[in-house]
């Protein structure tokens, strides 16, 4: 890198808004904040920093590898900027606000992770997030998948596909597998990849019992459309009561989802185990065409608050401030029609229409003392002039 360079290159992965862009980002940021007020949900905002205890907590393994650790020189204890927001929010749910209501909260801010979810993405997102805290019925799931797909929809995100699984479907066929951790973790990493011909080999050899073994070779094969549920309904039929009891949990979910949205065309994928270290019941990412990775992704992770002393059901979802607005901002990028130029006059009845104008909302660029450049070069199209000695706001 020539030494230049080194002063204003900017590290893979990090990126800045200029003004246009952080104005647009600015105004969706308000619009969805406002949207999700009418859902009920309020607004947090957590530390850029925490003790590492704090923001690893029920989040598993890959969140501490995640994030950018430093000492704190005031007590001598490891502190991590934050990854990801929602251990934040649940610690504030848990040991700040303390209620036996369900408590719905939500944030925007950015986190930073030292690598990316996805090649070439960022790792310092602007994170967008909902979560409710407090209840653990299915009525809780399907308001914030609701209100994820109300807010994907405002943000003009054509053709939305839901994927959705249950972790517990796998979690209990590990346990009455008998799987030892590491087994557990091997055959997870082939069931994410879907590699059929591993996970019917290694289950060739795995000596599980035949029942759980056949249970294991087709969970992979399980993923389309809502039929599939009928399919697992079938096979599972003499499967352990949790497992029928998730199948049921997602079929209704779905029917209550088709019904609600139309529009949203639904997958099932039981292999589906995103955050499976911290996730207790339904997974799900949202993707649009033309997009390689999801826009949108959360689920329901009960007992967050434990660590915090308040054991708390949970649900919510995230998603990135940057990735809606390049949709939400398509249609609607901002005009120059209401930026007015001013001109450097000192001159009462000027100041005070430019007061006015400035209260109504518009903006108003005033032109300095000695200053080059027509309106145009300023980014203005109208003007404020002196006609027959009042100042009126012309085109320019």
């Amino acid at each position: 890198m020539p030494k230049i360079d080194q002063y204003w290159a900017l590290p893979d992965g990090i990126s800045e808004a200029l003004p246009d862009e952080a104005e647009a980002l600015e105004q969706l940021r308000r619009r969805l904040l406002d949207l999700f007020a009418t859902w009920g949900y309020r607004l947090v905002m957590p530390p850029l920093v925490e003790f590492m205890e704090s923001l690893s907590t029920g989040h598993g393994s890959n969140l501490d590898v995640q994030t950018f650790k430093l000492t704190d020189q005031l007590s001598g204890r490891m502190m991590g900027l934050r990854a990801d927001m929602t251990p934040q929010v649940a610690r504030i749910d848990a040991h700040k606000l303390k209620t036996d209501q369900p408590n719905r909260l939500c944030y925007i801010g950015s986190v930073l992770r030292t690598r990316s979810f996805h090649r070439d993405g960022s790792r310092s997102p602007l994170q967008v997030g909902a979560e409710l805290f407090g209840h653990a019925g299915q009525d809780s799931d399907f308001e914030v998948i609701s209100l994820l797909l109300e807010t994907l929809t405002d943000c003009q995100i054509p053709d939305l596909v839901l994927d959705i699984g249950h972790v517990g479907i796998f979690r209990t066929l590990a346990r009455e597998a008998g799987m030892s951790t590491q087994q557990e973790s091997i055959f997870y990493d082939m069931l994410v990849r879907k590699s059929l011909p591993e996970v019917d080999a290694w289950l060739e050899t795995a000596g599980l019992p035949t029942d759980i073994s056949l249970y294991l070779r087709q969970l992979p094969r399980l993923s389309g459309s809502a039929e599939v549920l009928e399919q697992a309904a079938k096979l599972f039929a003499g499967a352990h009561p949790d497992i029928r009891a998730a199948l049921d949990y997602l079929q209704t979910l779905v029917q209550r989802i088709a019904t609600s949205f139309p529009s949203c065309r639904v997958h099932i994928d039981l292999a589906e185990l995103s955050g499976y270290d911290y996730h207790t019941g339904i997974v799900y990412g949202i993707y649009t065409p033309g997009m390689g990775r999801e826009i949108a992704r959360g689920g329901r992770y009960d007992g967050i608050g434990e660590a915090f002393g308040r054991v708390r059901p949970a649900t919510g979802f995230s998603t990135d401030l940057r990735t809606l607005a390049s949709f939400a901002l398509r249609e609607n990028r901002h005009s120059i029609a209401d930026r007015i130029f001013a001109p450097a006059i000192q001159d009462a009845a000027l100041e005070q229409l430019i007061r006015d104008l400035r209260n109504q909302g518009k903006r108003v660029i005033r032109a300095l003392d000695g200053q080059a450049g027509t309106p145009a070069e300023l980014g203005c199209n109208q003007q404020i002039t002196q006609q027959n000695g009042q100042w009126a706001v012309t085109a320019a």
